[in-house]
């Protein structure tokens, strides 16, 4: 249970700080900065985004899937960083 408090203390900092991020852009656009300044923003806004969803997904993965057995807990693991790995690839938009 303290693992999971943990979690939420973790992704709600993170929450927090990609919240600072978008009041930071919103200032530079009524600040009129340029548009390379604003989209290297929201990259990173994107990112942490990403980044606190792989760390939900993780978190939902290590609490809903209890492993009995060593190699439950290692299929476990290795989903874990499945997730983490997909999380850092940006292929982009196929759709457009």
């Amino acid at each position: 249970m303290a693992q999971e408090r943990v979690s939420q203390e973790l992704l709600l900092k993170r929450l927090k700080r990609i919240e600072g991020q978008v009041r930071g852009i919103q200032k530079m656009i009524a600040d009129g900065r340029d548009c390379e300044s604003l989209i290297t923003q929201l990259a990173a806004v994107r990112s942490a985004i990403d980044s606190a969803g792989a760390l939900v997904l993780s978190n939902y993965m290590r609490l809903c899937f209890p492993g009995g057995t060593r190699a439950e807990e290692s299929n476990i693991e290795s989903l874990a960083r499945a997730v983490s790995i997909w999380g850092r690839v940006h292929v982009g938009d196929s759709d457009r």
